[in-house]
């Protein structure tokens, strides 16, 4: 599929470069080419909150097939709309003719819808990636084998990694919010692995987002005095099989994320793709939201006494309401980040749309009793005639019938819950 998304891309630029040879300036492309920078922040600063607003609607409309494509819907719409209304007032501005020449007009119309055809590729590609397809569209970034260590596979041209690149760049610079600063490079670091690696799954039934905000992190001073986050003891941790867990990157950090009990229909099944602790610098001057950031995805969770259960990143995990004691409206789950040296946790998300803050972690002498998680056995399914074996429903693959995808919410625009939120359900 990457030869497919390369053979996409080519075929743009080469369209582009055409259209402003033959029909175009040098200053109409590169007004056209401004403009299209000015529509591409417009359209990265505010999808998600146009995708909320409609999100938060749709679900009750006549219209629920298209809510798990608000995101990317929003994204091409604001675009769209942002880059027609200042294609028409350049237009408008711009009646007079300018020409540089015979040869600088040939050649700078062709660099220019080169450059041109570069970035809407890049943005159609990024738009695809937001959307629910399946793993392979619009390209296979990450190959189902040794997920954990794999390079991501990238496209020729490399458009789509530029303009979300560009855009985080941009967004922790001088772009940046004043006076509460929401860097893109810290929420979204890597914003195409975490997109892509979200819907990586072995299972065809892992929701990819989440009805309600359904984490939170207990605060160091909360109920019990129990921390949310430490590191681990100095004689570290073992995994099933007694063998010791050797920290590949820096140090072994654990979370205690608490999953709500009244959005378990969507969060209780997941993988450990879906989970990523955002990590920054330690001697980092700027806020949690402000500069840049780095994805650290789990090792495993704790299903024993400094014991680590190892998972694959694709691998599904499954809680159920039964998992929850009777009054509890919490199920927490200790998880272990190999953390890189020299850097410290911030945030943790969960899926597409939610964000808790996490904790400063304690020593290892201040850390609580882990809590272990054993996950339940899935049942087998019961044996079938072939008449009952096919389904009258459609499969995962029919996204107007997947409930977590019709009624996603993205929490990203909304304020990122503080740690120890005690909502109940």
């Amino acid at each position: 599929m990457a030869t497919l998304a390369t053979l996409a891309v080519l075929l743009i630029i080469a369209g582009c470069a055409a259209y402003q040879y033959l029909n175009g300036t040098i200053f109409k492309a590169l007004t056209t080419i401004i403009i299209a920078i000015c529509a591409s922040i417009v359209a990265f600063g505010y999808f998600e909150l146009s995708a909320d607003f409609f999100i938060s609607r749709g679900s009750n409309s006549r219209f629920p097939a298209l809510v798990p494509w608000a995101q990317p819907l929003c994204f091409t719409l604001l675009f769209v709309l942002t880059f027609a209304i200042l294609q028409t007032a350049a237009m408008l501005l711009t009646k007079l003719p300018v020409d540089f020449g015979f040869i600088p007009e040939r050649v700078g119309r062709a660099i220019c819808g080169i450059f041109l055809g570069f970035i809407l590729s890049g943005l159609l590609l990024t738009a695809l990636a937001m959307s629910p397809l399946p793993n392979k569209y619009p390209y296979q970034r990450f190959d189902r084998t040794n997920l954990a260590n794999q390079t991501p596979n990238k496209v020729f041209p490399n458009a789509d990694g530029f303009i979300t690149g560009w855009f985080s760049l941009l967004s922790k610079g001088s772009f940046r919010a004043i006076r509460n600063p929401r860097s893109f490079a810290t929420l979204h670091p890597a914003f195409l692995d975490q997109i892509f690696l979200n819907r990586h799954n072995d299972s065809g039934d892992v929701p990819l987002v989440t009805s309600a905000e359904s984490i939170d992190i207990p605060r160091k001073r909360g109920e019990k005095g129990e921390a949310g986050a430490w590191y681990a003891p100095p004689a570290g941790f073992k995994d099933a099989d007694g063998k010791a867990i050797t920290p590949q990157k820096g140090q072994i950090v654990v979370v205690r994320m608490g999953i709500k009990k009244n959005a378990v229909r969507d969060a209780g099944t997941f993988t450990l793709s879906q989970l990523r602790l955002i990590c920054k610098q330690k001697d980092s001057a700027d806020g949690p939201l402000a500069g840049k950031g780095i994805n650290v995805y789990p090792i495993g969770y704790f299903d024993g006494p400094n014991r680590i259960k190892t998972k694959k990143l694709s691998e599904q995990i499954t809680i159920g309401r039964e998992d929850f004691a009777s009054q509890d409206t919490r199920k927490y789950v200790d998880f272990a980040f190999d953390v890189p040296n020299g850097h410290t946790p911030v945030l943790l998300e969960f899926k597409l749309n939610n964000i808790a803050e996490v904790p400063r972690p304690v020593p290892a002498g201040q850390a609580p009793a882990t809590i272990p998680f054993i996950e339940r056995a899935k049942p087998k399914p019961e044996a079938t005639t072939p008449d009952q074996s096919r389904p009258d429903y459609p499969s995962r693959q029919d996204d107007s019938t997947d409930s977590s995808r019709r009624r996603p919410r993205l929490t990203l625009t909304r304020p990122i819950a503080p740690v120890g939120l005690d909502d109940d359900e």
